[in-house]
């Protein structure tokens, strides 16, 4: 049996550093891993149980209702389609099983192969690289300052990034995908934390007409409700932008049976209809970022970038497993860098999904 050869588990090399930070009187502050802790909201988890009763099937494409509703979202709360002549295609979404597995599939399911290249930050969630392992095709960091090398057939772009919190504007968005295009490449714009922007700061999703220019040709977004609803144990996902790509991917998808259940449609469809809780969660993850990013820097470590989305990028200037290690020591345990790319070495990634309770803790012991 021949499986891909994929990199190890990056956070299954936290493990001693993990358990010491468990050993710590007051227990743990976990802050390596952007899973949230928050509850569901209520009104989602009806719309859950409500549709229990489902014993057929569910639709591949979603169903018109949680397509509609995810166009009037982007419209509503990105100005994507926000004009009538600008408006998005209900029939070009998707929904997926929550985003990451579109990420890691979606090399594949574009019909990628050898010579073919796949472009993303120089600082990047990792599942982009697996993605183009999987499908065998050459995987390419690039910053973003750098042009995209020959041979890119997708590009991926993150803003909000994970793991910087960086944001692209408008201006920066469209000259890549300007380039991406003269290329002949799609561009994949990953924007789960496009509604976490932080105080005072716009972000901009890549189905925006400032920075398509008024087509959407070779342009899909990824979006993820695990963040902005706290549905990451839903599996809630979508993908949208492009009606051709979007028929072609789910042409494959039917044929592979990747299908989000009926009651997480359901659920996805009321969550993409109320920006109320999307606002509460903001707010919160403001309120936790202003507790820990002046602790991080009150106890020596320079945060860069981290202006919105869920992470603080820091640095004490020295390996980042040594940074890891120290903080450990004090019951807080972060993500190393260099599980985002060389370029991180000397930075840790240090997310805000934990209680309010737990992020005042960690300030306290940052402060000791």
């Amino acid at each position: 049996m021949r499986f891909p050869a994929l990199p190890d588990f990056p956070w299954d090399s936290l493990t001693a550093a993990a358990a010491v930070a468990r050993s710590h009187p007051d227990g743990v502050v976990d802050l390596s891993v952007g899973t949230p802790v928050d509850p569901v909201p209520t009104a989602i988890g009806d719309a859950l149980g409500a549709a229990w009763d489902s014993p057929g099937y569910p639709q591949t494409w979603g169903t018109p209702a949680l397509r509609e509703a995810a166009v009037g979202a982007l419209a509503r709360r990105h100005g994507a389609g926000r004009t009538e002549g600008e408006a998005l295609d209900p029939d070009a979404v998707l929904p997926t099983i929550g985003s990451k597995e579109l990420v890691a599939w979606l090399p594949t399911l574009l019909g990628l192969g050898p010579g073919d290249v796949v472009a993303f930050p120089d600082l990047a969630y990792p599942t982009y690289e697996v993605g183009a392992q999987l499908a065998g095709v050459e995987p390419a960091r690039v910053g973003d300052d750098e042009p995209l090398p020959d041979g890119t057939r997708l590009v991926w772009l993150n803003s909000p990034s994970n793991p910087t919190g960086r944001v692209l504007d408008a201006g920066a968005l469209a000259a890549r995908v300007e380039e991406a295009r003269a290329l002949g490449a799609v561009v994949a714009s990953d924007e789960c934390y496009l509604a976490l922007p932080g105080r005072g700061v716009v972000t901009t999703s890549v189905l925006d007409p400032v920075v398509h220019g008024g087509s959407v040709e070779g342009l899909l977004a990824v979006h993820s409700l695990s963040k902005t609803s706290n549905l990451a144990g839903y599996r809630a996902g979508l993908v949208l932008g492009d009606p051709h790509l979007v028929a072609g991917l789910l042409q494959v998808r039917k044929h592979a049976g990747m299908i989000v259940p009926r009651p997480v449609q359901e659920a996805m469809t009321v969550a993409l209809r109320d920006d109320e809780h999307v606002a509460a969660t903001r707010a919160r993850y403001d309120a936790r970022r202003d507790v820990l990013r002046p602790a991080l820097e009150a106890a020596g470590l320079r945060v860069e970038h981290s202006r919105a989305g869920l992470y603080l990028w820091a640095t004490a200037d020295e390996p980042c497993r040594a940074t890891v290690d120290r903080l450990a020591g004090r019951g807080i345990l972060v993500a190393p860098g260099e599980f985002y790319g060389p370029a991180g070495g000397a930075h840790v990634r240090v997310a805000l999904t934990a209680s309010d309770e737990r992020i005042a803790a960690a300030a306290e012991r940052l402060a000791g």
